[in-house]
């Protein structure tokens, strides 16, 4: 079919717009927006049969000419946002079923090879009024926010995108989890068990770096993203921990990262220290999550009875570079799955003797139990330095010195 006869046929179904009839063949280049295509296809239309033009006279039976309202939804968009700091923002669109339905029925009577639907125009147009009363650039990949205009309600949604930064975290001190726990008497809602305040534990690394970051960013909340966890009971140490901060629903973007890394490590001061080191996407999230990089701990062993320190060192040895075959832990078999994995340490160093044991430096893969490494967990990871000894041997300290990463986004 030409475009003569398609528009013949799509004028036949009624009182349609400029914009509407344009995109009917919206995606096909011809240099023009749609109402320009549009008028000019009504125009041959008109033409090609020595008719006189007649521009659109009533209500279009598509859009109800909605294409009226691009400015009035430009304005609409700047009050939702008249509280959010943002630099790129996209547009949406909601489109009634009614409206889509009546494209679509033509598009599928037709056989319109490539009509563009109304909600891409909608977005395009409001997007650029939006953009001439603000300044501000359209961002197809990562917006800071996003505006949906939904035409049923006349309403605007604003959805404001996360803030992500990058960094290492060092957990000075003992007993404090890496992110929050619900009370698991009350699963969150208070109760006497956790004084009414909904959590196992009173502070986390993810609040202890979230509560200033909320702060600073006027944001509704922080979730911590980290490589890998350490128990609550052992320290991060060293090199620290590599992190990916999600700040949700923040109202303020333009936070300087040295201001934020001074504001943490204040109100943290002595049990949590960070170091941050660049904005990121979410991408690395996703990324630091499935890292499988190396990881270095120091710990003080306790062994039962006396040893020389050549049996020790002998142990050492057999362990070191073999495969280790853990089986889940008794200790997190209740939330973890319960399957044997085969990891590796790769090395483990006598550094010598203290008051309650003895002093090792243990480089491992991702995702080896140390603690079950040294007691052997009853029999449920094997070989381990109990079973090798053949005397109970159990870790009473443990430090993480070391986090590896083998890749970065």
């Amino acid at each position: 079919m030409d475009l003569i006869a398609m528009t013949g046929a799509i004028l036949a179904y009624g009182e349609i717009c400029d914009h509407c009839l344009g995109r009917m063949v919206g995606k096909r280049s011809f240099g023009l927006s749609n109402d320009q295509r549009g008028y000019a296809l009504r125009v041959s239309h008109a033409l090609s049969l020595n008719e006189p033009f007649h521009p659109q006279e009533a209500t279009c039976w598509i859009c109800q000419d909605v294409f009226l309202t691009t400015d009035e939804w430009a304005r609409k968009v700047l009050t939702a946002l008249v509280d959010i700091e943002y630099q790129t923002f996209l547009i949406g669109t909601r489109v009634p079923p009614l409206m889509a339905e009546s494209e679509e029925m033509v598009w599928s009577d037709l056989s319109l090879p490539s009509p563009e639907p109304l909600k891409s125009e909608m977005n395009r147009e409001v997007g650029k009024a939006v953009s001439l009363l603000t300044g501000k650039e359209a961002d197809l990949t990562h917006p800071d926010v996003l505006a949906i205009l939904s035409l049923a309600t006349g309403r605007v949604e604003i959805q404001v995108n996360p803030v992500f930064f990058y960094g290492r975290y060092r957990k000075l001190e003992r007993g404090i989890p890496q992110t929050h726990w619900d009370c698991r008497v009350c699963r969150g809602a208070g109760c006497e068990r956790c004084h009414f305040t909904g959590k196992m534990y009173q502070d986390s690394v993810e609040e202890l770096i979230g509560r200033p970051a909320i702060e600073l960013f006027s944001a509704k909340g922080a979730v911590l993203h980290g490589a890998g966890r350490e128990d609550i009971d052992a320290r991060m140490i060293g090199s620290g921990r590599p992190f990916v901060m999600e700040i949700v629903g923040p109202s303020r973007r333009s936070v300087d990262l040295k201001g934020l890394e001074e504001a943490i490590n204040r109100s943290a001061s002595g049990r949590v220290e960070v170091s941050l080191e660049r904005w990121t996407r979410r991408g690395e999230v996703e990324t630091i999550k499935s890292d499988k990089g190396y990881k270095k701990y120091r710990i003080l062993v306790e062994i039962e009875g006396p040893l020389s320190l050549y049996e020790l060192q002998s142990a050492l040895k057999a362990l070191q570079g073999v495969t280790i075959y853990q089986r889940t832990p008794q200790r997190v078999a209740h939330r973890r799955a319960d399957k044997i994995r085969e990891r590796h340490a790769t090395e483990i160093t006598y550094l010598g003797e203290e008051e309650g044991g003895y002093v090792l430096e243990v480089t491992g893969e991702a995702g080896l139990y140390i603690k079950e490494l040294i007691s052997g967990d009853n029999g449920r990871t094997r070989p381990s330095l109990t079973e090798i000894l053949g005397r109970p041997a159990k870790v009473s300290r443990l430090d993480v010195m070391q986090v590896e990463r083998t890749r970065e986004e």
